[in-house]
């Protein structure tokens, strides 16, 4: 608590909170890096469960939107801190905001393993039932996601 009220009263982040372009320049990285991590991981997902992408092995696909997911996790993470920076201790008090973040890293994990796994699974030549399993429950963890941060202005009246 004593970290977020430091970071809330710097004067650096006071200066970029107050500016509306700014404040509106974070928001728009934010959510466009989230289209591109979110977007990435969940084609990586239908693909794996042979909905998405067929004409493409999931190996190929996967090594072309793996650096787009990282591009937008640094996107989203960057933006994502100096939103928080601005008003962290109403944040860091607000449970969904850490239900939040927890959703997001376990999302993040189960994308990044799932991405790691694609092309040990496609050697194999059809992907079985595990991995389908796998790439459902990623496209789930994100819903989730998404839809807990969407909670977090509307319930704790932060954001």
């Amino acid at each position: 608590m004593h970290f977020c009220e430091a970071l809330q009263h710097n004067p650096w982040i006071i200066s970029l909170d107050s500016s509306v372009a700014l404040t509106t320049i974070f928001e728009l990285c934010h959510y466009a890096g989230f289209f591109l991590l979110v977007g990435s991981i969940a084609l990586i997902d239908l693909r794996v469960l042979g909905i998405a992408g067929r004409s493409q092995t999931p190996t190929s696909m996967a090594q072309q939107l793996f650096p787009w997911m990282w591009v937008g996790f640094i996107f989203a993470l960057v933006s994502g801190f100096f939103m928080f920076a601005g008003d962290a201790v109403d944040f860091y008090g607000a449970s969904f905001f850490r239900l939040k973040i927890l959703a997001l890293v376990v999302a993040l994990v189960v994308g990044i393993v799932v991405q790691w796994r694609v092309p040990r699974w496609d050697r194999r030549g059809s992907i079985s039932f595990g991995p389908k399993i796998l790439a459902m429950i990623s496209l789930a963890l994100w819903v989730a996601t998404i839809l807990i941060a969407l909670e977090v202005p509307a319930i704790n009246g932060v954001g």
